[in-house]
């Protein structure tokens, strides 16, 4: 078993295809723009979180509305985007009590 791994016909396949790999990844790396994409910090991840949250309760509230109005709106999808807004907020009221609670545990480090 080891001598055919260790043939000479084996190794030159095995260069080969290293290099086959080794070519494309090559054209792979040139064919990259070299625009940086735009960094986002810890900031505006949570704006945008914010933002999505925000979204939801107004579409729920919005819904809602029309419902109460008369609208043509099943009840169901009503009673969904509701659930939606509600576990889209205790989700990012999750989050906050964590970030705040690592804060906290920093804070109080020796140093």
């Amino acid at each position: 078993m080891i001598e055919k791994a260790t043939s000479s016909a084996n190794i030159q396949a095995m260069l080969q295809t290293l290099r086959t790999h080794s070519s494309q990844a090559a054209g792979n790396i040139q064919g990259l723009s070299t625009d940086a994409p735009e960094k986002t910090g810890f900031s505006d991840a949570v704006k945008q979180m914010f933002n999505q949250v925000n979204a939801t309760q107004q579409k729920s509230q919005a819904m809602t509305e029309a419902y109460e109005r008369g609208d043509d709106i099943p009840l169901t999808d009503v009673v969904l985007g509701m659930q939606k807004s509600s576990l889209s907020f205790e989700a990012t009221l999750q989050v906050r009590n964590k970030v705040l609670k690592a804060y906290e545990d920093i804070m109080n480090m020796p140093v």
